[in-house]
């Protein structure tokens, strides 16, 4: 790592801490109960410099390399302690890649830029009610009828569904009840268009993201909005899934942190038998525990995203992106564990960081790509 660049790290994790401090933290448990967060945010996470990061000067963007971006989410996670909040205020950060790599100039500026100004909400939509990770057996259909895609079908779980005023869609522009990879393409969809249902969905945790079912009934999206060529989404979405299990990995780490965190000053806190917490073995050995796995996590992420800025990104580092995304995400849940158990009733209570984590662990598991479709593309691609 070079010297400006750690020094880049620093600014910007000093910048993420004090606005998680101000906007966020303050805030997050109600946000919680609430099921919404103000969509004010958004706002004042563009003027805070963190919505843009990633993209582009010429689209409002600021470039920065993914060691930058992972230290700003890891920052943002251990600060926060909310996956709900951190997932709905990003989402553009997995509905917006596909458009800035295969959207044309003239789509690039209509959508990107007013996402980044905290303007609009972008989104990203590929489960289907019957799919799951088996994106190869999508359902939902887009024919073409002059200058318009029209599009048919249910997607669902999809983050900051409710809200978007655009949506990454992926859609089956082949032959009629086609399978497989081929025949699958992305579009860009407008929130307001005529015939888009939204229903909200219900959740074990992240309550403050927004998540629904959406419904396409007869959407038409002009022909332009159209990613790449027709029948290349496959490829779109294996791509984009690799950047979001790498965020994924460092937002897992950063909730695995706070859980730390959480515990330990409960321990040095709580007085029991005439001492406190962190004065009885079992206690300190359960910490000890955590930070291990803290530590094997946070230098496997250093390892691969050093690669991914080396541009180092074969199938050897796909591989390696599955397995740190499952090995985070057990960290998580291990840590969050720990932590409820050493905060004991406290850690039961509505209101910790370690009880809203530990409720949020198994969408980290799931999302992106659930545990055993991580062992077996890793297995895959490693030749196993």
């Amino acid at each position: 790592m070079t010297t400006e660049l750690a020094h880049d790290i620093a600014a910007m994790t000093d910048l993420a801490e004090r606005f998680a401090a101000r906007e966020i933290t303050p805030h997050v448990a109600a946000w919680d109960e609430a099921g919404l967060f103000p969509r004010e945010l958004y706002r004042k996470a563009a003027q805070a410099g963190l919505l843009g990061l990633g993209y582009p000067e010429s689209l409002g963007g600021t470039p920065a390399p993914f060691a930058l971006r992972n230290a700003v989410s890891i920052t943002l996670a251990r600060r926060t302690g909310s996956g709900g909040l951190l997932a709905s205020l990003f989402s553009h950060h997995i509905g917006l890649p596909p458009v800035l790599a295969h959207g044309s100039a003239a789509l690039q500026q209509e959508v990107i830029p007013p996402v980044l100004r905290g303007e609009k909400i972008a989104a990203l939509a590929i489960t289907e009610p019957g799919g799951g990770s088996d994106v190869a057996r999508l359902r939902t259909t887009a024919r073409r009828e002059g200058d318009d895609w029209v599009i048919d079908g249910d997607k669902t779980f999809i983050t900051s569904g409710m809200r978007a005023d655009w949506i990454t869609v992926a859609v089956r522009t082949g032959e009629p009840g086609g399978k497989g990879a081929a025949g699958i393409s992305m579009i860009v969809v407008s929130g307001d268009a005529p015939g888009l249902h939204r229903t909200e969905l219900q959740k074990m945790g992240w309550w403050c993201s927004d998540t629904a079912h959406l419904r396409f009934d007869k959407v038409r999206v002009p022909a332009h909005h159209l990613l790449g060529e027709e029948g290349g989404g496959f490829r779109i979405i294996m791509t984009n899934f690799n950047g979001e299990r790498l965020a994924m990995s460092a937002l897992a780490l950063g909730f695995a942190q706070a859980c730390r965190d959480e515990a330990l000053a409960w321990a040095r806190e709580r007085k029991t038998f005439g001492a406190a917490l962190v004065e009885h073995q079992v206690i300190r050995h359960k910490l000890v525990d955590m930070q291990m796995r803290i530590a094997s996590t946070e230098a496997w992420a250093h390892a691969v995203t050093a690669r991914a800025d080396g541009g180092d990104q074969g199938p050897d580092w796909v591989a390696q992106v599955c397995m740190l995304k499952n090995h985070a995400t057990q960290t998580m849940q291990f840590c969050a564990d720990q932590a409820v158990q050493i905060l004991g009733a406290m850690g039961f209570m509505r209101g910790t960081v370690s009880e809203r984590v530990y409720r949020e662990v198994k969408v980290m598991m799931i999302g992106g790509g659930a545990e055993e479709i991580m062992k077996e593309l890793a297995a895959r691609q490693l030749g196993l």
